[in-house]
């Protein structure tokens, strides 16, 4: 498997990742702890922009300064999924209560999976980019 083959299968997963945060986050989520529309929507942002100058990039249609600026977006897009999954801190205190739920899932499975990969392919994509092995 190349390089570039393996830039756009961690590519398209992370697409899923961002839409389906953006679908999950839509109304209150599950956790611990509120997390800010704000943050949400910076990952929403970041996430749609690194996906389209990345995947630009891939594709051979732009230099290396727009991969390097879709590698930069994604990096934002990962430290927001991370400060997201910051709602499954345990909260402590005597008013503290239980984990609000949805039908997602029982606990941070999926979010952890979702943005601790995200963390993972910008690692990948990252050493892929400085070696010169993408387009």
């Amino acid at each position: 498997m190349t390089s570039e083959r393996i830039a756009l299968v961690l590519t398209a997963l992370a697409a899923i990742v961002i839409v389906l945060t953006r679908v999950r986050m839509k109304d209150e989520a599950a956790g611990r702890l509120a997390i800010s529309h704000a943050l949400i929507n910076v990952h929403t942002l970041a996430g749609v922009l690194a996906l389209a100058s990345w995947l630009w990039f891939l594709l051979g249609n732009a230099d290396w300064m727009f991969g390097f600026g879709g590698l930069a977006l994604w990096w934002v897009t990962a430290v927001a999924g991370l400060l997201i999954l910051a709602r499954w801190l345990p909260a402590r205190g005597k008013h503290a209560s239980d984990p609000a739920s949805d039908t997602w899932g029982e606990g941070p499975g999926l979010s952890i999976l979702g943005h601790v990969g995200l963390l993972v392919g910008c690692v990948v994509w990252s050493g892929l980019f400085f070696a010169g092995n993408l387009s």
